[in-house]
């Protein structure tokens, strides 16, 4: 029985850690989450500018909202990213425990300071897709909004060039 379980242990480990592997992902998005916001890095856009595009992302205050705009969820820069493209997402933290969470895309990743996890996105639709850190980390643990916002291919290198010169020419 010993010998029949380790021939079927073996390969299946491999295999679940081969299925886990973001094979030539179109973007590797680092997230770190951090008290009370989340901070995003963009490295693979280096035929665009020398340096990575990084920000920070804070919930819209109350005040600030604009119709359309829902109340608690809404980040003043939102994550932007292609449809029908692989994304490999690393996260970490850095300062205690928060977990990036968006439901509509099955996402729910702890971040963990001193700790690298990853997954992967694929996303099929355009759209807006709302998350928030679900890991009690703190007074403003409530306040932490994740916004996802899929655009065509296209849409998103108009963005990401628009970002970058925004970015470097301020």
């Amino acid at each position: 029985p010993a010998l029949i379980l380790l021939t079927v242990a073996v390969p299946s480990f491999a295999l679940l850690y081969s299925m886990d592997e973001v094979i030539d992902p179109i973007i590797t998005l680092k997230v770190i989450g951090s008290q009370w916001y989340g901070s995003y890095e963009y490295s693979d856009n280096l035929e665009f500018s020398d340096e990575p595009l990084i920000f920070d992302s804070y919930m819209v205050q109350e005040n600030d909202l604009e119709i359309g705009q829902f109340r608690l969820l809404e980040v003043d820069n939102r994550v932007v990213v292609p449809t029908n493209s692989h994304i490999r997402v690393l996260i970490t933290a850095s300062d205690v425990l928060h977990s990036w969470a968006i439901p509509s895309l099955g996402i729910k990743l702890d971040a963990c300071p001193g700790r690298l996890n990853q997954t992967s996105m694929f996303i099929k639709r355009e759209g807006v897709f709302y998350g928030q850190c679900s890991e009690i980390c703190g007074v403003n643990h409530g306040f932490m909004p994740i916004v996802i916002e899929a655009v065509s291919l296209e849409d998103y290198l108009t963005w990401l060039k628009n970002k970058i010169n925004f970015d470097f020419n301020a």
